[in-house]
């Protein structure tokens, strides 16, 4: 039986990093946990840091990491992926994630919730 996703990892599928989306994509895929889903999207604006990710579930708090380089920093992100999952509210402090994403954290948005808005 399979879950159907509640979080979601944003790849950027215009970078032109070291890693390229589909790679990052079909890497990923294998490695995150479970109630994730990866979605390809069209620039989110990290252009400078190459290549961008994000991080995005209702009533949580988003993230969005750039300069990932490397099969240790989507380690990281596979590490941070179980991590915001199991957050109540997806907030972490910079010393709470892996230490390979501490200096690639482009931002951090508040959650939003439903009642919010109201």
């Amino acid at each position: 039986m399979s879950i159907k996703p509640d979080h979601f990892l944003l790849i950027c599928e215009t970078c032109e990093g070291h890693i390229r989306a589909e790679s990052m994509h079909q890497t990923l895929a294998q490695k995150l946990p479970d109630g994730f889903a990866i979605r390809t999207v069209n620039c989110m604006a990290g252009c400078e840091r190459p290549t961008t990710v994000g991080f995005q579930a209702e009533g949580k708090a988003q993230y969005l990491f750039g300069d990932i380089l490397s099969d240790q920093d989507m380690d990281a992100l596979v590490e941070f992926a179980s991590q915001f999952r199991d957050s109540e509210d997806g907030w972490t402090n910079a010393t709470q994630r892996p230490s390979a994403l501490f200096d690639k954290t482009l931002a951090r948005l508040p959650r939003f919730a439903q009642e919010d808005s109201l």
